[in-house]
């Protein structure tokens, strides 16, 4: 757009000095209307962006509003079943606790069984081994015939505890009699490793016999209760004599 000044100098070549400034001034003015009905327009669109730009920010924080709610009560539920949950977590720690206490009494209870359990168990095997001093000699003799020349005794050999011992002679020839008295004799599955560990228990203490007394035939045996047909089948392949004290 030209100055009014600009103007004034190019409409003096066609009219007179005062037409001139007329008409350029004129023409001015009207283009500067026109400027402002431009802006104007502008404006108003620029003011209904704002506005619908407004209301779908409103829009937008009402959904926010309603999220927040709908939050907050989730969040309400959840502290309500953390609080159930808590007294139910402290109950169960109660109970816990006096379930603790009543294991501890039973553990006690059960030490205190085993205990006299096992007193009673040593008890038994005292008295199947006194026994086993009177009515064993009798028994070998009518039964394998072995003559017993002195008392069974418990004794020690080489460090190593042996239940029955005696010397004697069978058909002219010394024997030693070597022995453990177990209450009940068991070679079913859950007992396999501890019926082995009899039988090598017995073995070594024949060994250490055999080293003290290399003239005797060791005869091994054991005093029992009773043993099962397994143990008795497994005792005969290894040599082992096995008394039931029904028998004497």
């Amino acid at each position: 757009m030209m100055t009014n000044q600009l103007l004034i100098q190019r409409f003096e070549t066609v009219f007179t000095p005062a037409q001139a400034r007329v008409l350029a001034e004129s023409i001015t003015e009207a283009y500067a209307d026109l400027i402002k009905a431009k802006d104007f327009n502008e404006l108003k669109a620029i003011v209904k962006d704002l506005a619908e730009a407004q209301q779908r920010t409103e829009m937008r924080l009402e959904q926010l509003a309603e999220a927040q709610q709908r939050t907050e009560a989730r969040l309400e539920q959840t502290n309500a079943r953390l609080d159930r949950l808590t007294e139910v977590v402290t109950g169960l720690a109660l109970h816990v606790g006096q379930l603790t206490q009543t294991v501890d009494k039973l553990a006690k209870q059960v030490a205190a069984l085993t205990g006299e359990v096992g007193g009673l168990s040593r008890s038994m095997s005292y008295a199947l081994e006194n026994e086993a001093y009177r009515f064993l000699p009798a028994f070998l003799e009518r039964q394998y015939g072995i003559i017993l020349r002195e008392r069974i005794i418990r004794t020690e050999m080489a460090g190593k505890e042996v239940n029955l011992f005696a010397r004697g002679e069978r058909d002219g020839r010394p024997v030693c009699l070597v022995g453990e008295a177990k209450l009940q004799l068991d070679e079913r599955r859950q007992n396999k490793r501890e019926a082995e560990k009899v039988f090598a228990q017995l073995q070594a203490q024949a060994e250490t016999v055999r080293k003290l007394y290399p003239d005797c035939e060791v005869i091994l045996i054991l005093v029992t209760h009773y043993a099962r047909p397994a143990f008795l089948k497994r005792a005969r392949e290894l040599g082992i004599l096995v008394v039931q004290s029904y028998e004497w």
